[in-house]
């Protein structure tokens, strides 16, 4: 496998199987989505993250550490195993964020980059994931409940959408761990962080 392209599992895609649930995140839908008319102003800024959760352990909260990337200032690199993502800096530093990543068998690895940010994304589960879970709502609106957070930047491949996203959650629990149907995760305090220092174009290293 080269660093040029993304390894999708065997199995399938991963969004295919994505549920509702307290342990899958949802992934998929649009990117070219506006805010949503139908959520609660109020609600959403009610949401807004000042803090670390109290469920989040320590080693999975935002610190600066020594870059152990190798990557160029202004790559997010995510480290798969150790549930790590880095923000590179300059001068040999990187910001590190604790993530959640997809369950074995539904992860993907190579290189992308960042097509598309929204705050308060809406959720369209793909066509796929409705004929496999025909109960799911065709349209989720971006909120405290929808299972994107806060945030989502959409990695992109060739100018195509992967419908593969590093998204917010509110459920911290789930931070460290393999859980999700292959998108990356944060809590909301740690997304809406990277979102404001991530410009559109930035590269993305799933390893």
């Amino acid at each position: 496998m080269t660093s040029a392209g993304l390894r999708w599992p065997q199995a399938g895609l991963a969004f295919a199987l994505v549920v509702l649930s307290a342990l899958l995140a949802g992934c998929g839908g649009s990117s070219n989505l506006g805010a949503s008319s139908s959520s609660s102003g109020a609600a959403i800024a009610n949401a807004m993250s000042t803090s670390y959760p109290s469920a989040l352990p320590v080693q999975y909260r935002r610190q600066e550490v020594a870059d152990p990337t190798g990557e160029a200032p202004g790559t997010i690199v995510i480290d798969t195993a150790d549930k790590y993502l880095y923000f590179v800096q300059p001068d040999g530093r990187a910001l590190r964020y604790g993530v959640g990543v997809g369950r074995e068998g539904f992860g993907w690895s190579g290189e992308a980059k960042v097509g598309a940010k929204q705050e308060w994304p809406d959720w369209i589960p793909p066509p796929e994931m409705l004929e496999r879970r025909p109960e799911l709502p065709l349209r989720m609106a971006g909120g405290p409940e929808n299972p994107l957070g806060a945030r989502a930047l959409y990695l992109y491949r060739d100018g195509k959408d992967t419908l593969f996203r590093i998204h917010g959650t509110n459920e911290p629990q789930t931070i460290g761990r393999a859980m999700s149907s292959g998108c990356i995760r944060m809590v909301n305090f740690d997304v809406e962080d990277l979102y404001e220092r991530v410009p559109m174009g930035a590269r993305v290293v799933v390893r």
